[in-house]
This record gives C-alpha cells, sequence and structure tokens, in this order.
C-alpha cells in the first residue's frame, strides 16, 4: 500500500469509530457496557451459571484477577468453607486457581467438572477408606443424584440392613465394629454398667446376650444368669436369697469369698469357724432371722438346763464346749484373734498393770518385723493374727502403685520374683524392663518400653502394635503378610524397606530398570503396575518407540541404582546406520521414531564440511539398508 493510501485508510477509520462510539453513547451507558462485554466474552457459560451470563461482574472484578476465586466461594459455600477450613476434598488441595480445574465459556451442555474415578485420592476428602470400603464400587455409597460430598459417613447410613441388633444399640457401630471385617468387634465391656472381670472375660457373648436384637435386655444381676446353679443339688436353692455378689466373685464360684469375721456383726470362732452355713442358717436367709445368742443353737448341750441362764459365753468358749473361760478379753478393746487366743498373757501383758500392754502389732512384734521398718508399723495391713508368714487375703496388691493384672497375679508367680528382699518392697522397679531384660528377645533394638506391644496377660501377646506408626506402614498385599516374611529375626528394625530386599526374585527386569521397584509396581499387586514414560523422564515415546518392552532399550544394569540408558538413537538403531557413521550421531536430525525409511521433509545429504558445502537431492540417494532393518 502507498503512504498516501495508508494515511487515508487511517482517516476513514479514526472517523468510523468516532461514528460508532457516538452511535453507542446515544443508546446510553448501561447497552455500551452490555454490548463489549457481550464482544469480548469468550462463548456460553454452563447451563448452571446461565443465568448469571449477562452480569459479568457475579464472576468477574475488572483488572483484577486473582478476585474470582473469592467470588467463586462466595456461591459455593461450602467448598469455600472447605477450603478455608483445611478441610474436605478441595482444602486438603495444594492452593491453585478455582479455573484450573473447572473452567467455563465452553457451552451450556459442557462438562467442567471431570472426576478420574480410579485416580482419585479419596484420602484427602474427610472420610479416609480403610480396610473393606476400599473394595466395594463408588456407587455403593454415593447415590447418583447426591454430589459425592454429601454421601453420609455414618455406619448406619449404609450398614442398616446389617444391623442384627435393629437399633437397640445405636447408630454407632464403629464403637464395636471395625472397618477390616464387619464381624469383628472390638467392643469394651468396660465402658458399660457391667464391666466384665474374671471368667465373665471370657465368656461367650451369646450366653448372657439371648437376645442379639436388643444386648440391653441381658440381665446384670448374678442370678439372672446363675438362676440354675443356685437350684441345683450343690446350690442353696434361694435359701440364700438373690445376692450371690455377697458370697461369691466373678473369678471362681468356689471357694466363697464372704468374710464372715468382716461383713457380719458376728465373728466365728473356734469351731463356729468349720461350721456350715445351714447348721445355723436353717432358714430363708432375708426372711428368718438368725439369733446371735449361743442359747438359741446349744439349748440341748446345755447340761444346766437353764439353771444358770442364756449368757453360755460367760463360762464357756467357742474353742471347745467343755472349756471354761475365765476372762472375756473380747470384752476389752483388744479381742484376741487367731492365735492371740492361745498366747499366754505374759507375753503381752509384761507388768502387773495390764493396760500398760500395747495394742498395736509393732509393740509386741518389732523383733519378728523382717522388713526392718521399712513398711511402716501398721504390720496388720499385710499380716493377721491366724498366722504371722500367711498374707493372702489381706494385702491388697491393687492398692499399690502396680497392681497386679494377668500374668502377674498368676498363681505361680511369687512375691520374691519381683522383690529381691524384705526390705526392697517399697524401692521394687515397676518398669517391665527390669524383670524381662532375660526375656527381650529384640536385644535391646525396641528399646524398654515393653507394654508398647506386650500385655501383662501374655508375654508372647502383642495387641497393641500399631505397624502403621512405623516408617513402613502395611499397605495392598503387605496388610496379610506375616511377620516372619520380613523380619528374618526378633531384631525387627533390621528389616529393610526397600522393595528388592524382599522383592529380588521377583524383578525380572534383572535390576537394569533400577532398585527402586516403586515408581512402577504397589502394593495392591506386583503385576499391576505403571509408568508414564513420557511425563517422568525426558524421553518421550512415540512412534514404533510405544509398545516396546522395557528391556529392549534398557540393556544395561542399573549403576548404584540408578538406570543407564542413552538417549541418543544410534545406542540402539546402530545397525541401522547405513551411513557408516558418515553424518555423526543425530540420527533424529534427518529419521522419524514412526519408520525407519521415513526422511524428514527437506532434508537432503549434504556432501563436504565448511563453506562450499552442497546438498545432494534426495532423489540421487541409494541408501543401503541391511536384511531386517526397521521399515
Amino acid at each position: 500500500m502507498k503512504p498516501w493510501a495508508a494515511s487515508t485508510a487511517l482517516r476513514a477509520g479514526r472517523w468510523l469509530l468516532v461514528a460508532a462510539l457516538g452511535m453507542m453513547a446515544a443508546w446510553g451507558s448501561s447497552a455500551w457496557a452490555q454490548t463489549i462485554e457481550s464482544v469480548l466474552r469468550p462463548g456460553d457459560v454452563i447451563q448452571g451459571h446461565a443465568k448469571w451470563e449477562e452480569d459479568c461482574k457475579s464472576c468477574h472484578i475488572k483488572f483484577d484477577r486473582a478476585a474470582q476465586d473469592r467470588l467463586c466461594m462466595d456461591c459455593h459455600k461450602d467448598i469455600g468453607q472447605d477450603v478455608r477450613a483445611k478441610a474436605g476434598y478441595h482444602g486438603r488441595l495444594k492452593p491453585q486457581n478455582c479455573r484450573g480445574c473447572h473452567t467455563d465459556h465452553k457451552g451450556r451442555g459442557a462438562r467442567i467438572v471431570e472426576l478420574d474415578k480410579k485416580q482419585f485420592d479419596h484420602d484427602k476428602t474427610d472420610f479416609a477408606l480403610r480396610g473393606g470400603h476400599q473394595k466395594p464400587d463408588c456407587e455403593k455409597c454415593h447415590e447418583p443424584a447426591k454430589k459425592y460430598s454429601q454421601a453420609a459417613q455414618d455406619c448406619n447410613a449404609c450398614h442398616r440392613k446389617d444391623d442384627v441388633h435393629k437399633g437397640s444399640l445405636g447408630p454407632k457401630c464403629a464403637d464395636c465394629h471395625t472397618d477390616n471385617n464387619w464381624k469383628e468387634a472390638k467392643f469394651d465391656h468396660s465402658k458399660t454398667r457391667f464391666a466384665l472381670e474374671g471368667k465373665h472375660v471370657d465368656t461367650k457373648c451369646g450366653d448372657c446376650h439371648k437376645n442379639k436384637a436388643d444386648y440391653k435386655d441381658a440381665p446384670r444381676t448374678c442370678v439372672g444368669c446363675h438362676k440354675k446353679d443356685d437350684d441345683g443339688n450343690k446350690g442353696h436353692k434361694g435359701q440364700f436369697g438373690e445376692k450371690c455378689e455377697s458370697c461369691h466373685n466373678a473369678k471362681a464360684w468356689k471357694p466363697s469369698t464372704f468374710n464372715h469375721d468382716v461383713d457380719t456383726k458376728y465373728v466365728l470362732r473356734g469351731k463356729h469357724r468349720n461350721t456350715k452355713c445351714t447348721d445355723c442358717h436353717s432358714g430363708n436367709l432375708y426372711k428368718v432371722k438368725t439369733p446371735q445368742d449361743c442359747n438359741s443353737c446349744h439349748e440341748k448341750d446345755d447340761k444346766h438346763k437353764g439353771s444358770l441362764g442364756k449368757e453360755c459365753g460367760a463360762c464357756h468358749t467357742e474353742r471347745d464346749w467343755k472349756e471354761k473361760g475365765k476372762f472375756d478379753h473380747d470384752k476389752t478393746s483388744f479381742p484376741l484373734l487367731g492365735k492371740h487366743i492361745t498366747t499366754k498373757c505374759d507375753a503381752c501383758h509384761k507388768t502387773k498393770d495390764y493396760k500398760e500392754a500395747p495394742k498395736d502389732c509393732y509393740g509386741c512384734h518389732k523383733k519378728d518385723d523382717k522388713h526392718e521398718g521399712t513398711l511402716g508399723e501398721k504390720c496388720e495391713s499385710c499380716h493377721g493374727e491366724k498366722d504371722w508368714k500367711t498374707t493372702r487375703g489381706r494385702f491388697d496388691h491393687d492398692k499399690t502403685k502396680f497392681a497386679l493384672r494377668g500374668g502377674h497375679a498368676a498363681e505361680k508367680v511369687r512375691c520374691s520374683d519381683c522383690h529381691k528382699d524384705l526390705k526392697s518392697y517399697r524401692k521394687t522397679p515397676m518398669e517391665c524392663y527390669a524383670c524381662h531384660k532375660k526375656d527381650d528377645k529384640h536385644e535391646g533394638q525396641q528399646g524398654q518400653d515393653c507394654a508398647r506391644c506386650h500385655i501383662d496377660k501374655d508375654w508372647k501377646t502383642t495387641p497393641r502394635f500399631d505397624h502403621g506408626l512405623t516408617r513402613f506402614p502395611l499397605l495392598g498385599k503387605h496388610f496379610k503378610v506375616e511377620c516372619k516374611d520380613c523380619h528374618k529375626s526378633l531384631r525387627y528394625k533390621d528389616a529393610k524397606i526397600d522393595c528388592l530386599a524382599c522383592h529380588e526374585k521377583d524383578d525380572k527386569h534383572k535390576t537394569r530398570l533400577g532398585t527402586a521397584c516403586e515408581q512402577c509396581h504397589n502394593a495392591r499387586s506386583w503385576k499391576a503396575w505403571d509408568y508414564d514414560h513420557d511425563k517422568r523422564t525426558k524421553y518421550v515415546l512415540d512412534g514404533k518407540h510405544k509398545g516396546l518392552a522395557c528391556e529392549a532399550c534398557h540393556t544395561r544394569p542399573a549403576e548404584k541404582g540408578k538406570v543407564v540408558t542413552s538417549t541418543q538413537c544410534v545406542a540402539c538403531h546402530s545397525k541401522n546406520d547405513v551411513h557408516d557413521g558418515s553424518y555423526g550421531r543425530q540420527c533424529q536430525q534427518c529419521h522419524v521414531t514412526d519408520s525407519w525409511r521415513t526422511i524428514r521433509s527437506g532434508m537432503g545429504r549434504k556432501v563436504g564440511a565448511g563453506p562450499g558445502t552442497s546438498t545432494i537431492p534426495r532423489s540421487m540417494w541409494t541408501p543401503r539398508l541391511p536384511t531386517g532393518s526397521w521399515t
């Protein structure tokens, strides 16, 4: 175009612009804005946004592109709340613009939400899939007419049909069941109104809970389950009422735990101690009051025929009806019990002033204190009057800082197993390692906090260990593998965590592809591998390179775990080079990966080098391709 023509066209264009501006000004400012935005709009929005299509400021703020995300979340409040709280799927994603995933203006029927169900990471949501939840299809929990985020998260929503209790135990299924197996229960009975103790711990649930539909109907009284035992030949047949716990406990039905000396106002002494209960309690225990005077039971033994009254105890003792008692020591502030009954008076009363006799154990038995005062002077806390050496039934170890549970409460465990001597009861260490160092098969490798894995019920039982807290959480098929398959010894930390340590025999590549097996394989299945060569390497596979076996190019073993493979064509195709290297090693300058015979358009054969180089047309080429070369 001539200079004068260009100048004329420019002036004409200016006049047309002025005319257009004038016409638009006549339409009004609103028409002007609408026309400009309509011209700039890249396309129609989706059907869901159609009602805001003409109101651009609902989604855009002029000259502030970053404000678009805020406007998005003003409308999508649930997403905005998740992002601010860093919860839900969007809240756990790496911060990014909304338009990075959801781009509009693609038409009314466009899909701006694409979800890859196979690649979706459910752990980023508020409901991570664990155990049996990893297997079902998405549609099992997500209803078609609802958003994915609206799927119910409580067990009862999906498992109502599996609830054999018919809702009687409430909707919190996870209090008893786990997501690994619906039949696997972890219910803690100690949190109920009936904590399991003694033999109740090993009792089957069905023995007490006859009706699965309503566990709360199970009786909590002893007689509710054991009435048939009381009605049997060895039972009391209801004579002693229904409060079985008054005499029996959950550890064992026999012997009776009832202590007549403590639990009643009538202390048994002498021959009364070996007398059967029914000899005195002949009627119903709670309907007929048992008399406590001697004459009621021994009236037939009264040779005096009542002439001396009914206070038999004034002369007789419980040891023997024929033995007369001169002094009733029980009426003093120090009743004689156990071996004190047969003790000579002068053993305690050193002077004629009997009131000077000490009333505390230590006053007489200081010389017998093998603890040498380390446990104080209240001997009665452990010892009784019956036998100085017998402490069973009096000392309650559960009141100390170390309650005896499980294996520690076994009959075979003796005090001397933990307490090295009688002077060291209070200084005995309470940590496991102090007594069980010799039992540590891990040779100290796992530290000294044995209770992290072991329990006091059985040393070999380790229900507390959580492999998920280690550097190697068990996923996929690793979850079912036995410990010994990876841990060859009890020095658990010696086990390696790299794949090749266990799967070297499974490596079909013979380490040509390195030792980082997890880059292609996963724990769910060794054969289910996935490796995107185009995205994870700098060498894109195209043409006939696609579909080749890895070993076709990776022929050398990896060095120090790294794959060693040249990316030059000649590294694999030296046998196909009909030029015998005369054109260098950059084959890709002329050849393409679809076919070795195909030459890039416009390429010719250069003859010579430097100034004066000439090009031979392709029509004059006489390529030499050996037998078996690529075509």
